[in-house]
């Protein structure tokens, strides 16, 4: 008696064990693509959070916050902010007592993050298409 046993996979067997590898690889790059955005965001918040004290040791050294934005300790933590969320920013120093700063998000057009001379960290809304705010805590 002769025994036709042939080894190996199914052309079926193989297209679907292809087609879930497909399915598994589209889902973990959508999500990579949303950490990345999470990523970049929390890079905008880190750099603008750093100006805070960069902004008080300009002030403690005998300087009024009207300079502030002119610093070069800010302009670089100003424009590193920018960078991580490709989505604009200015810094303020509207009085010799305050001065804000923001830089928009990566994950949403329409919103950006703000920073300020009383200590204010927080969301804030923006035109999606310009530069300007809708507001911003206190010298914006």
């Amino acid at each position: 008696m002769k025994m036709n046993l042939k080894k190996g996979f199914t052309l079926i067997e193989l297209l679907v064990v292809v087609a879930i590898i497909g399915i598994l690889a589209s889902v973990v790059l959508a999500s990579l693509n949303t950490a990345r955005s999470k990523g970049s965001d929390a890079a905008v918040k880190a750099n603008l959070a750093n100006m805070r004290p960069q902004a008080e040791i300009f002030y403690d050294a005998g300087n009024t916050y009207t300079g502030v934005c002119a610093d070069p300790s800010m302009v670089n933590a100003q424009n590193a902010a920018v960078t991580a969320g490709g989505n604009n920013g200015n810094c303020y120093s509207s009085s010799s007592s305050t001065w804000s700063a923001w830089a928009g998000l990566k994950g949403d057009l329409t919103k950006a993050w703000c920073v300020d001379s009383t200590g204010v960290s927080r969301q804030v809304l923006k035109s999606a298409t310009s530069t300007t705010l809708v507001a911003c805590p206190v010298a914006g």
